[in-house]
C-alpha cells in the first residue's frame, strides 16, 4: 500500500506502529532522530512521513522544513503538546496533519490512509476533455490543476497542492462566501481529521503570495462566516 516513515526517539512507539501498520500491508523505515530521518529519506524515499516534535539533534519542525525543501512527501506530525500555537507551526511548516499524543493506534492508520487517499486523487490524470475546468485565470493570476502550477505575474511560484486547491476552488466561485467547514469539506474531503483553523493557516500563506497583485481580485474574510475570493472582474 505504500512506505511509511515512522520518526520517533521513542523506540517502543516506532515499534508499536510498524506492528500496527504491517498488518495493514504497509512497508515501514523507522528512525529515531530528525538527522536520521532525512538521511534514510534521501536514501530510500517514502510515501508518507509520521514525524515526531520532540526529539535530538534536529527536532519535528526542523525536519519538516527540510523536508519540504527536498519535495511534497505528507507530513503527519506526531506532538504530546496540544496547544494550538503548536498545531498552527506545524501547518505553516507544511504538515498535512497532526495527531497529539497520547493516540489511538487505528486512529493514525486511519489518518493516514486518508492523508494518502487525498494525495492520489491530486495527482491523477485529468482527460483532456476536462482540462478547462481545471484552470482558472484572473489579472496576473493562473492556478492549473492540471500541472499543479501557479503563475502570478507570468511567473510559477511554489506553492503545496492544497493552497493551490483552495484558491482554486474559491476563485471558481467569486464572490461566493464560504465558511470554514465547507472548505474543508470540499478541498481535504470528508474524511479529514482536523480542525477548521487548518483553512486560517492556508489563507495567511495564500495571501503573502498574493499581496499587492492585483487590485481587481483579492482574498477576504468575512467576519463570523470565512472566506471568499473577491473579484471586481471575472473571466
Amino acid at each position: 500500500m505504500g512506505k511509511i516513515m515512522i520518526v520517533d526517539d521513542d523506540r517502543n512507539i516506532c515499534e508499536l506502529l510498524r506492528l500496527y501498520l504491517k498488518r495493514e500491508n504497509f512497508e515501514t523505515v523507522l528512525a529515531y532522530d530528525g538527522q536520521q530521518a532525512l538521511d534514510l529519506y534521501q536514501e530510500q524515499g517514502a510515501d508518507l512521513v509520521l514525524l515526531d516534535v520532540m526529539m535530538p539533534r534536529l527536532d519535528g519542525w526542523e525536519t519538516c522544513r527540510r523536508l519540504r525543501q527536498k519535495g511534497n512527501v505528507p507530513v503527519i506530525m506526531l506532538t504530546a503538546r496540544g496547544e494550538t500555537f503548536d498545531k498552527v507551526l506545524g501547518l505553516e511548516l507544511g504538515a498535512d496533519d497532526y495527531i497529539v499524543k497520547p493516540f489511538d493506534t487505528k486512529e493514525v492508520v486511519a489518518r493516514i490512509k486518508a492523508v494518502l487517499r487525498r494525495c492520489q486523487e491530486a495527482e491523477q490524470p485529468v482527460a483532456a476533455s476536462e482540462k478547462d475546468d481545471n484552470i482558472v485565470e484572473y489579472d496576473r493570476l493562473r492556478v492549473d490543476l492540471n500541472r499543479y502550477e501557479l503563475r502570478i505575474n507570468d511567473e510559477v511560484v511554489e506553492a503545496p497542492p492544497k493552497e493551490m486547491k483552495l484558491l482554486f476552488f474559491l476563485a471558481s466561485h467569486p464572490n461566493r462566501v464560504y465558511t470554514r467547514d465547507q472548505l474543508l469539506n470540499e478541498v481535504w474531503g470528508m474524511d479529514y481529521y482536523g480542525e477548521s483553523r487548518t483553512i486560517d493557516v492556508h489563507i495567511k500563506r495564500l495571501r503573502e503570495k498574493l499581496e499587492g497583485v492585483s487590485r481587481q481580485w483579492s482574498l477576504k474574510t468575512v467576519r463570523s462566516v470565512g472566506y471568499k475570493f473577491e473579484a471586481l472582474e471575472t473571466e
